[in-house]
């Protein structure tokens, strides 16, 4: 690895300084004019030098002097829209069909129409132009697993320094982080994606949007395998991050993972590393780390720049290396360890991402329900099978899809990993793979009387409501797609 710089360095560009804070900037005034240069299209009705207040791809939010950019996906187009957005007060529209403009509609001057090819490459085109005259710093991570709570750590840190920006959620794709990268026409001089995939050549268009001054990779794991013929696969198009990237350019990337650290050795700018454990001789790394269960872990970070005992309330070590990631990257943009670590300690993780909730008669809910894979569930149940002040250990768990052919076996496993780690009753949510999991619980040695196979989730929610007891520590682990939020729903008012 290259040498570390000097605490409070931050490379030298567009709107930095020496002294590790990013250089200040106002707010972005932008034109119509400007827009249509930058979208690559052609201003074709309203005035050029009208002024752009805020976008929106959904007419049903547009505030009066918003632009409303007519996407069309698989299954809707937004020109089918245009009317509503000029009567809720848009200013101008972005389209790709002249003819689907109405004759009249709005209120006021007269809307701004920019003609394009194609709306989304224009969505696209206009958040790298504003990137560009930002002059802000990007940061953008990818990886496998933990990539929200990295993305949501590092903001976290850096905000103590800097104004910043992150894409909520995980509004990581094609649509949503330009959408994201719009904000820092407000004068946020950092901003942190995260980037997402399901596809190779995802991670390229993305970072060709973002054009990144410090790109994290956090790691390999065998997620959305149904695109992907191998692991290895998965690891080239994760290196995709490493994509256009200059010699002033940094990146952060996992020691501890062996695919990652193959593929950067083309990168020409400089490298920091993170990972858990000294044997991985990482620049940034954990020693001595305590798992605690619901209540999170502790360890000994060392850095560069000084260690510290740093304190998290994240379910699941796995995290560890999440927070290594975030503290590599927060301190080059001179952000003090000591400031980190009391982040850290006050840190709750997202919504429905292993948020810890006490109900009454001592069940303690772990809300995990927004996303689930097998390395992200093996985990959780480690962490939380080490856990001994409950009377019962419960798994709600939904199927885990983009697999592919290995699916089966992927569930099997985990449901062998859920019952080896302690879990005393398993609930699964789903069809097929919801039985393989159930399977592999049960053939691991859990009785069949405590494993329950649910159709959807409204039946598991019943069950566990049924089935759940005083003093009892339950995770419920599933995804959007099989909408295990419901069971964690009727817990709490079971339980609240």
């Amino acid at each position: 690895m290259l040498p570390w710089p000097a605490p409070g360095w931050l490379h030298a560009g567009p709107g930095a300084e020496r002294d590790g804070r990013v250089a200040g900037g106002g707010p972005l005034r932008l034109r119509a004019d400007e827009l249509a240069a930058a979208a690559g299209g052609e201003l074709v009705a309203g005035s050029p030098d009208r002024e752009v207040e805020g976008f929106s791809i959904d007419s049903r939010r547009i505030r009066r002097g918003d632009w409303f950019v007519a996407l069309r996906g698989e299954r809707f187009d937004g020109h089918s829209f245009i009317a509503d957005a000029l009567q809720q007060g848009a200013a101008g529209v972005i389209v790709s069909e002249r003819n689907a403009l109405p004759g009249s509609g709005g209120t006021g001057a007269a809307p701004v129409v920019i003609a394009v090819g194609d709306t989304t490459g224009a969505l696209q085109s206009i958040a790298r132009h504003i990137r560009r005259r930002s002059g802000a710093e990007v940061v953008a991570i990818t990886g496998s697993v933990g990539k929200t709570t990295t993305k949501e750590l590092t903001a976290a840190f850096l905000a103590t320094r800097h104004d910043v920006v992150r894409n909520p959620g995980n509004l990581n794709n094609h649509i949503g982080l330009p959408l994201s990268l719009l904000e820092l026409r407000h004068g946020a001089r950092v901003a942190v994606m995260e980037l997402g995939m399901n596809h190779a050549g995802e991670i390229r268009t993305l970072v060709g949007i973002a054009e990144p001054n410090v790109r994290v990779w956090t790691n390999v794991r065998e997620v959305h395998a149904a695109s992907f013929r191998s692991i290895e696969a998965i690891a080239d198009a994760k290196a995709e991050i490493l994509d256009g990237a200059r010699p002033e350019d940094h990146l952060v990337t996992n020691a501890g993972d062996p695919r990652a650290m193959a593929r950067i050795g083309g990168f020409p700018g400089s490298v920091t590393t993170f990972g858990v454990g000294a044997a991985t001789g990482a620049d940034v790394r954990a020693t001595g780390v305590e798992d605690r269960g619901p209540d999170g872990w502790s360890a000994r970070v060392r850095t560069p720049v000084g260690e510290a005992a740093v304190r998290a309330r994240l379910v699941g070590a796995g995290h560890v290396a999440n927070l290594l990631a975030a503290i590599a990257v927060a301190l080059r943009f001179g952000v003090p360890l000591d400031a980190m670590v009391e982040v850290a300690a006050a840190f709750g993780p997202p919504p429905r991402r292993g948020e810890v909730i006490r109900l009454s008669g001592g069940v303690t809910l772990v809300d995990d329900s927004y996303n689930s894979n097998p390395a992200a569930l093996a985990q959780v149940v480690e962490s939380l099978g080490r856990e001994t002040t409950h009377a019962r250990r419960v798994a709600v768990l939904g199927e885990m899809r983009e697999l592919g052919e290995r699916a089966p076996a992927l569930h099997r496993e985990s449901g062998r990993v859920v019952r080896e780690a302690g879990f005393d009753l398993v609930i699964t949510v789903g069809g097929d793979d919801a039985a393989a999991l159930a399977e592999g619980a049960r053939t691991a040695g859990l009785s069949a009387d405590a494993v329950a196979v649910c159709a959807d989730s409204g039946a598991a929610a019943d069950v566990a409501a049924e089935r759940i007891r005083p003093g009892d520590l339950v995770l419920v682990k599933g995804s959007r797609a099989t909408r295990t939020e419901v069971v964690a729903d009727r817990l709490k008012e079971r339980w609240g």
